[in-house]
């Protein structure tokens, strides 16, 4: 098989994919001024590329596959297969979004009120398209950053601009007017690749993964011996993918249980399952879930 060529994004996403990617199984290592960094796998040949740029090269076919934002690829309306999804950008797991923003005083209350007005957004191609759909004349210009401080400045009227929390755009005395577009992080391939057996599978290979790596993030495996007269109390409290495993130990008066279960849900689990009689209650983190 020809090296499958993988890009990896460059800038903010960049720390985080490698350690989703070491996660799964390939350890990637960046190398000073140079933008294709060492991976540990002699089918793959990584480049470090803007995210803003993903969709378009993989496209071409310059990358096989690539990790990029679904606002991008929609920005760019490049024609590449979709293989998944992989939210893993932001510490609390949620996905990002564009939103239309102005100032606290300004008399827009919705999309609809930018009609003759001036927007400045990163997001030139798809802002342009959500308004002509929506029958809206209004001028969209490209921001090179600051995008905030043109609408509080009175530069523009609106800004449309991504966020998580919407913290940021509050702590400038600008208001949220909608939401525009939700985006998470996708896992794109060139549709050339798709269609040659040894290069799809390898693609399918890391999709399964990456995405078996971050649902192991979201558990944790949790086990515990239970007196038998326990037994069904303490399963009673146990959430599983289908029902706890347990096994008799050489005491066959007591029983070792194990299961999966939310890592959110640890906290108030481990005491209530003390208290219906098990002990020795063991939480071990997973890297992989299939």
């Amino acid at each position: 098989m020809a090296l499958l060529r993988l890009g990896i994004p460059k800038g903010s996403l960049e720390k985080s994919t490698i350690e989703l990617f070491a996660q799964a199984g390939w350890h990637i290592t960046p190398q000073a001024r140079n933008y294709y960094p060492d991976i540990d796998d002699p089918d793959i040949q990584c480049a470090l590329i803007r995210a803003q740029e993903m969709a378009r090269y993989v496209q071409d076919g310059n990358l096989d596959l690539g990790l990029t934002g679904l606002d991008w690829i929609l920005e760019t309306e490049a024609e590449v297969e979709e293989i998944c999804t992989l939210t893993y950008s932001k510490a609390s797991n949620r996905p990002s979004r564009w939103v239309l923003v102005v100032r606290d005083d300004s008399a827009i209350r919705s999309v609809a009120d930018l009609a003759g007005k001036k927007v400045a957004t990163e997001l030139v191609g798809f802002t342009r398209r959500y308004l002509a759909e929506r029958g809206i004349d209004a001028a969209v210009e490209f921001s090179w950053g600051a995008t905030e401080a043109k609408v509080v400045e009175g530069l523009v009227d609106a800004i449309v601009e991504i966020t998580e929390t919407g913290s940021t755009i509050r702590a400038h005395g600008l208001r949220i007017v909608e939401d525009l577009l939700v985006t998470e992080t996708r896992l794109i391939a060139n549709s050339d690749a798709m269609r040659d057996p040894a290069r799809r599978a390898k693609i399918e290979q890391i999709a399964l993964m990456l995405q078996a790596a971050l649902r192991a993030r979201h558990k944790v495996l949790l086990k515990c011996n239970v007196p038998a007269e326990c037994l069904a109390a303490v399963v009673e409290l146990l959430p599983s993918l289908h029902a706890p495993t347990v096994n008799h130990l050489y005491d066959r008066q007591w029983l070792a249980l194990e299961t999966v279960v939310d890592t959110s849900a640890v906290r108030d689990l481990i005491p209530k399952l003390r208290a219906a009689g098990a002990e020795g209650i063991l939480e071990y983190d997973l890297t992989k879930m299939v």
